[in-house]
Parts: structure tokens; C-alpha cells; sequence
């Protein structure tokens, strides 16, 4: 497994391309803009999984599963949404095929089996959801209904990268129905704050949460929440939205209920995602020109064991070492891979775990046995050191935390020292050209305006941060009043 990369600051694109499949955690299908997912890269999506899902179910969320394909007269129900997503609709028009009789051995589409109604392939599930919920709601009772799906969907993409814009990836769509305004825009904040506990606990990744403004809003929604990171390159990306939907879809599909005083209203509903780019936000937070680092929480192998051995006598009595250390550290909640594979040298397979970035490597060979020590490399910091092995699960134990601790404070670290205020465009531009990262800037509030700076530095607004503080000032463009400042900055 080669682990010669290009260097991050010499190409920081091909650096992370290079880096998604020679970790093996990706590789193009024959599929024009999708993805395989190697099992190494399925296994931490499975970790970001099983966590989302235990944080979706304490809030009191369930799973369901709704169908890949909706009617495209359900899709066209609600306009905005329909309308937002109709560019990237893959669509069923037959659903079968025969021998082509004028070339043999192939296929063609068979003209009787032409669809009555066309299918959407989702894009995503709003409009067959809410056709569902109309009869699964009929009173105050039925609510609030706390839904949550994991899935594939499908968006056609021109321009992909693995992980990051795929035609088809994986994610969870929560869509929530609730009987007040009050209790959908709790819902949503309440979500929008799972995905940065999510992200900053887990993932050791800053964000900040903050709402979109109209133009970048979901299609359909009222209001729109976002974590948003900063990469390594000084670009954003989007982590996580969640969308106050208002009664919008509730209208669309005519999903009423009866209050508690006895009248007839529409539900107030909310939808929620994150997906597999997730994975791409890892690899370009954490991880150098030597491979990928990954947090220990999220890390499908927090600890490589690797043997030294010149025979078979001295392997059998590593082992025995070795798989006693390993049950010693499963019993503390850590995952570990005694990696004794005959097949590879030690130096392969420290190279394979560096690129692969495994947190803790843990060495054994004849003298370590003779000393009661082993060598303990960190993949975040690639230092070394020699352990006793009397202390080596409790000093495990405290890295995993450390390590954790280490990766969220750099990556803060950092992100902080990448926004940056200016009061002009001139500035504006100059920071975007030398420094990038998050511009905190006036803006008047128009969509015109927000438009404009686009079409010149193809820099968005980001988010208005939660955490705003009312500020007189001017639009960093427009030269008109503003209270309050906003992050623009590239994004993926």
C-alpha cells in the first residue's frame, strides 16, 4: 500500500483524492458519479452511524423506511421543493426491457412498458413522507411524530468527488410533524444541536451553528439551521442542516389535525439531514501529508498491535502477549487489531496503519518481552515512546481522551485564527486571495447584494452565526447600513 502523497500544499485536491483511495476508503464505480465504499471507509461511516443513532433515539426519535421512488406528481406537490431539486432528478420512465432484435445480444427499453406516472428517484423524502404522515395523523394525539429514516439518495451531480458530491450517497433524513409553531422550531434547534455535539464531541471538528440566509435555504423551508466547518485549505463545509418547514408540506398534502380544542389545523414540520460527506469532513480536518488521522471516537481500529518476530517460537510468545493485552484493553471499550498477517513485513504494516490513521500503535518484539515494555507510537503527533506494559492500559486509556482533546483544540485553533473581520470589499477580496477561511463582513440583507459578491469572489454566506451581537455598521459591498455581521467564505 503506496502512502506517497501529494503534499497538501502543493495540491490540496489531489491530495485528498490521492488520500481517499489509498486509505482504501473509496474508489470511483463504474457507475459515472458514485462511489464505492470500501469497507474501511464503510467502517467509519458505521461508527458516525451508530452514534447519530443513539443521540436521534435519546431525543425520543424512531426509524422508519420509506420508498426509493416517488410519484412525480407527489414530488410536484410543493413548489419550492419540487422546483429546488428538479435539475438533479434521475427518473423511471419503463420497467422493462427485451432482446434488441437489431443487435444481437443486447438490450433495449420495451415500448409497452411505459410508466403510467413517471418515478422520481429521491432526491429526498419530503413529498412521499408527507403523503404518508397524511394517514398517520388524524388528532393532538397522533403528535408529535419524531421520524427518522437512514437511506440512499440520488442527485445528479456533474461535478463529483468521492465523499464529498457523489450522484448517490448515504445519509439519515429526520421528518418531524408537531402540533405548534413553538414546538417544530424547538425541534429544530434541538437537532441543528445534536449534529454539533455530534461534531465537536465525536468528530473533534469546531462548528459554528448558525441559520442560512433565503437564497441558501432548503427548498420548502421557512428557516433554515447549519453547522458549518472550516477545512484545512480555508474552505467551509457544510456539515448538517435542519429545516424549520413551517406548515408548507403539511398544506401541500393536506395533513390536518384536530387540536385540543376541537378545530381543525395543519401540522408545523421539520426535516433534518447529514450524510456520507461527513466522512470527507474528517479526512480534510484532521489529516497530514503522511495519510489520514482520525479522532479516537470515530476510529474503526483505535489500536494496531503490531509483533516483531524472527521465528516462530518468538511470534507465539509475542501473541501470547499481545492477545492478552488486547482482551485487557476490550474490556476498557477499546477497539484493537492484533495485526499478526504472515504475509506483510512490520515496516508494510506501519505504513498501512499511518495511512490509515489508527491513533495508537503498539510494537512487541523479544526485548520488549525481556523488558516488560513495549513502544507506543501516536499517529497525531508521530512521537514515540516506550511503556511499561503493568501501565500500558490505564496510559491506552488516558490517550484516547488526550488524543481526542488534542485534535478538537488544533482544529479550533485553527479555525479561529481563520476569520477574519474586514470593513471593505477591497479587504474582503485580499483576504479571500491570501488567507481564506470564514470572512466575518456587513452585509445589507439582500439578495441582490449576497448575489453579487458571489458572482465576484464566488464566496457565499456561509451562516448568520447563532451567537451574533447586533453591530452598526455598512454592507461590506453595498456601502448600505447593516446591523450585524455575517460569514461568507468558499465552500465545498
Amino acid at each position: 500500500m503506496s502512502k506517497n502523497l501529494t503534499s497538501r500544499s502543493e495540491d490540496y485536491s489531489k491530495w485528498y483524492n490521492e488520500l481517499v483511495v489509498k486509505a482504501d476508503l473509496a474508489e470511483n464505480s463504474a457507475v459515472r458519479g458514485c462511489m464505492v465504499i470500501k469497507p474501511y471507509g464503510y467502517a467509519i461511516w458505521e461508527k458516525m452511524q451508530a452514534q447519530l443513532d443513539k443521540m436521534f433515539k435519546e431525543t425520543g426519535h424512531q426509524n422508519a423506511y420509506f420508498p426509493l421512488f416517488v410519484p412525480k406528481s407527489l414530488f410536484e406537490a410543493e413548489e419550492k421543493n419540487a422546483e429546488g431539486f428538479a435539475k438533479e432528478c434521475a427518473i423511471v420512465t419503463h420497467y422493462r426491457l427485451q432482446n434488441d432484435p437489431e443487435n444481437e445480444g443486447k438490450l433495449r427499453v420495451d415500448p409497452e412498458s411505459k410508466l403510467e406516472e413517471e418515478l422520481i428517484v429521491r432526491p429526498t423524502s419530503e413529498a412521499i413522507i408527507w403523503n404518508t404522515y397524511k394517514g398517520w395523523i388524524q388528532s393532538y394525539r397522533d403528535l408529535p411524530l419524531l421520524i427518522n429514516q437512514w437511506a440512499n439518495v440520488v442527485r445528479w451531480e456533474m461535478r463529483t468527488r468521492l465523499f464529498l458530491r457523489t450522484s448517490e450517497f448515504l445519509w439519515q433524513e429526520g421528518h418531524t410533524a408537531h402540533a405548534t409553531k413553538e414546538e417544530a422550531w424547538e425541534e429544530t434547534k434541538l437537532i441543528n444541536n445534536v449534529y454539533a455535539t455530534f461534531a465537536e464531541n465525536f468528530m473533534a471538528i469546531p462548528v459554528i451553528q448558525g441559520l442560512k440566509t433565503e437564497s441558501e435555504r432548503f427548498a420548502g423551508a421557512e428557516e433554515t439551521m447549519c453547522i458549518e466547518a472550516l477545512m484545512q485549505d480555508g474552505k467551509a463545509l457544510q456539515a448538517g442542516t435542519s429545516h424549520f418547514l413551517g406548515q408548507n408540506f403539511a398544506k401541500a398534502f393536506d395533513v390536518k389535525f384536530t387540536n385540543k380544542e376541537g378545530k381543525q389545523d395543519y401540522v408545523w414540520a421539520t426535516s433534518w439531514g447529514v450524510s456520507t460527506r461527513l466522512v470527507g469532513a474528517l479526512i480534510m480536518t484532521h489529516s497530514d501529508d503522511k495519510g489520514l488521522v482520525l479522532p479516537p471516537n470515530l476510529a474503526p481500529n483505535q489500536v494496531v498491535i503490531v509483533p516483531i518476530y524472527r521465528n516462530d517460537e518468538q511470534f507465539e510468545a509475542v501473541s501470547e502477549v499481545a492477545n492478552n493485552l488486547m482482551k485487557d484493553l476490550r474490556s476498557k471499550g477499546i477497539s484493537v487489531k492484533f495485526d499478526n498477517r504472515t504475509t506483510h513485513r512490520p515496516g508494510a504494516k506501519f505504513a498501512q496503519h499511518e495511512l490509515q490513521g489508527v491513533p495508537l500503535r503498539i510494537t512487541i518484539g523479544p526485548k520488549d518481552l525481556e523488558n516488560g515494555t513495549v513502544e507506543l507510537a501516536r499517529r497525531d503527533t508521530l512521537t514515540k515512546d516506550i511503556v511499561e506494559l503493568d501501565n500500558l492500559v490505564v496510559k491506552v486509556v488516558g490517550l484516547m481522551v488526550e488524543i481526542q482533546n488534542s485534535l478538537y483544540n488544533k482544529a479550533l485553533d485553527f479555525r479561529d485564527s481563520h476569520i477574519t473581520k474586514v470593513d471593505t470589499f477591497e479587504a474582503f477580496k485580499e483576504v479571500l486571495e491570501d488567507k481564506a477561511g470564514f470572512i466575518s463582513a456587513h452585509w445589507d440583507g439582500t439578495v441582490e447584494t449576497e448575489t453579487k459578491i458571489k458572482e465576484i469572489t464566488k464566496a457565499t454566506i456561509r451562516c448568520i452565526p447563532l451567537d451574533n451581537i447586533e453591530e452598526e455598521g455598512k454592507c461590506v459591498y453595498s456601502g448600505k447600513p447593516s446591523k450585524q455581521r455575517v460569514l461568507f467564505a468558499k465552500a465545498y
